[in-house]
């Protein structure tokens, strides 16, 4: 895990680091950007998907790469949480 030190409104360092916090695949399109749309919007409606928008430390975003055993795009939501973040939207949301 790569790790990356914040500093806090009141001034504290704060350490955190990457989590993938949601995927889907999207079928092989012309734009699945475009169809990525309704699953990510979706998944931000979820007790799961506030929880993160609220508390990452940073905006989350998202990630298209390509499924070479679907000729789809596997979708990655990431978030940017502190160790005691990931513990508690592991053992919640997981």
């Amino acid at each position: 895990m790569k790790y990356k030190i914040h500093t806090s409104k009141d001034g504290k360092d704060i350490v955190t680091t990457e989590l993938v916090v949601h995927s889907f695949r999207v079928a092989d399109a012309e734009d699945p950007d475009i169809y990525a749309g309704e699953p990510l919007w979706e998944w931000q409606q979820t007790e799961a998907g506030k929880w993160v928008m609220e508390n990452a430390v940073e905006k989350p975003s998202w990630h298209r790469n390509l499924d070479h055993r679907t000729y789809g795009y596997q979708y990655q939501i990431r978030a940017r949480l502190t160790p005691e973040q990931i513990t508690y939207f592991k053992l919640k949301f997981q």
